[in-house]
């Protein structure tokens, strides 16, 4: 979708993300690999997320030692070990061009102004920002369409970022979470979409972290417009989020069990199908 022409009350049916996040550990190649599954497969955006890790690594945390892929170094040198450039980014962009959508969450106003650069469909407030006021109306100054994510939140604090967005837009969209890597079936609560959808009157979708696919289903069943799920080439690779990611062949099984939803779903108005009309003249003599 052009950004152009990207309205989330236009989605017909569901608008699948596959997620990469920082599951790349700062390799290319490993983009351009899961671009390409997410194409095959027929997913309609890829994304990322952005920082400045200057920025939006808290104090307490920037000299923090950890173990990595790259030794022992500081939590702060590892956000820049994952971080893309813009000569990156210029490349995931020209990689993508007319095959699939991408785009971000963003983590400081600075990565706001980086990504609103490019030709995205939408802006994605993470849930660790949803209370951020001055980044919302940053992000909603750029005229673009939001995505917001509400994890870890209260319905308090959801409210009031909704109100944030509704003096700048109605092109804006909500995504339920839960914020464990992976999250525990027993508190997804997709009970909540729905809920979600009657209080604010705008799309939303599921942003999933568990180990299984069937909740991402039931969410669409439950009337999500937009499943985000993060993806990896294997879950074994080193990583806070590999864990809670899906491998291709998981990426696959997904969208085809979400496609036989939406038909099986149908319309909600009672019938009677053709395929039905022998066994009606048999059974019932008409």
């Amino acid at each position: 979708m052009s950004e152009n022409i990207f309205h989330f009350q236009d989605i017909k049916k569901p608008y699948l993300i596959a997620e990469i996040g920082i599951n790349h550990n700062g390799d290319i190649s490993f983009v351009k690999r899961m671009i390409d599954f997410a194409v095959v497969f027929g997913w309609d955006c890829v994304k990322f997320q952005k920082r400045n890790p200057k920025l939006s690594v808290p104090e307490h945390q920037k000299n923090v030692m950890r173990e990595t892929p790259w030794g022992k170094i500081t939590y702060l040198d590892y956000r820049y070990k994952v971080e893309f450039n813009k000569e990156q980014y210029d490349e995931i962009a020209r990689y993508s061009f007319n095959k699939i959508d991408f785009a971000a969450s963003v983590w400081d106003i600075d990565s706001v102004d980086f990504i609103s650069n490019y030709k995205v469909p939408y802006i994605k407030v993470p849930s660790a920002h949803l209370t951020n006021d001055d980044l919302i109306h940053h992000i909603c100054k750029k005229k673009k369409p939001v995505l917001l994510s509400t994890g870890m939140s209260t319905i308090e604090e959801v409210d009031h970022a909704v109100e944030i967005m509704k003096n700048y837009s109605d092109n804006f969209a909500l995504l339920h979470t839960v914020s464990t890597y992976p999250a525990h079936e027993n508190e997804l609560n997709l009970k909540v979409i729905p809920e979600l959808q009657k209080r604010y009157n705008c799309v939303v979708g599921y942003s999933g972290h568990e180990f299984g696919l069937i909740p991402s289903v039931i969410a669409v069943a439950m009337g999500a417009k937009i499943i985000e799920r993060h993806v990896t080439l294997n879950r074994t690779l080193w990583g806070t989020d590999q864990m809670a990611s899906v491998e291709p062949q998981g990426m696959l099984k997904l969208i085809a069990q979400i496609r036989a939803t939406e038909e099986a779903l149908g319309d909600g108005i009672k019938r009677v199908h053709d395929s039905e009309l022998p066994t009606r003249k048999k059974l019932r003599g008409y």
